[in-house]
């Protein structure tokens, strides 16, 4: 069953030919309509199509909810893990933890960690074998864990009369953990740089390889499917608007992050 999110009564503008104009249909009037059960709702992959045949304007007084399901993980990205505690107890905070051989950030509580998506294994030989595989990191914990498959943990810690464990090797699934807040400072881009190599010879660069002479591009948006790109006057988008994130039933962006090139 779909759940929309209900939100505040306003109106809000559209721009078409350059030409901006205040919309009959209000966000209040779309409320109504989700609760009677009457809300016209396609997806951000098809109010593409709709609008190139209908225009703008025909296609905002049809249809009234435009869902937009983008996320880019990007080199910020981050989970914070409480664990819970083993028997005996063993304090995380001050010592050392890895998951699936990748380490983790453990100066926060007991049994709370942090995870980066560019973390890598200590034993990753990067690039020194130039110019790397980078086959196996944080990013890819991070998505063996929302997949719902069990990951290595092991950690070490100093011990205390209260934490008298040192050492501690099990696995881990999170089903079973008290806490999994994905950490994403970044995501709220509207947009974000392409990288691109116009040279003769290969770049090697921390998001991959660009090959010669514009043979691809690197690059971190949704593109046309991005909400973000898509309310460029901040209309319906902007602090306290209620998102979904990582499975979650709703957040709000705190701040929003812009970006021009």
């Amino acid at each position: 069953m779909l759940e929309y999110t209900i939100f505040e009564d306003n109106g809000f503008l559209i721009e078409e030919d350059g030409e901006i104009d205040k919309m009959a249909k209000t966000i209040a009037q779309i409320n109504e309509k989700i609760r009677k059960g009457e809300v016209v709702v396609v997806t951000a992959e098809e109010i593409i199509d709709i609008v190139e045949e209908k225009g703008i304007k025909k296609a905002a007084q049809e249809v009234d909810v435009v869902t937009s399901a983008t996320f880019g993980p990007m080199c910020s990205s981050g989970v914070f893990l409480n664990l819970g505690h083993s028997k005996p107890r063993i304090k995380l905070g001050g010592g050392k933890a890895y998951l699936n051989g990748v380490p983790v950030y453990t100066g926060l509580a007991a049994v709370d960690i942090y995870l980066g998506a560019s973390a890598l294994p200590e034993d990753d030989p990067r690039n020194r074998i130039y110019p790397g595989r980078f086959s196996y990191g944080g990013g890819h914990v991070i998505e063996d864990l929302v997949a719902g498959r069990d990951v290595k943990l092991v950690a070490t810690s100093y011990g205390t009369d209260c934490y008298p464990r040192k050492n501690l090797e099990t696995w881990i699934n999170i089903n079973d953990l008290n806490e999994a807040i994905l950490f994403n400072p970044r995501n709220a881009s509207q947009n974000y740089n392409v990288a691109v190599n116009l040279s003769d010879k290969v770049i090697y660069t921390y998001m991959g390889m660009l090959r010669p002479r514009l043979g691809n591009a690197n690059y971190s948006s949704a593109g046309q499917l991005s909400p973000l790109l898509n309310d460029p006057y901040y209309q319906t988008i902007g602090v306290g608007t209620r998102i979904f994130l990582g499975g979650g039933r709703r957040d709000r962006l705190r701040g929003l992050e812009r970006h021009s090139t």
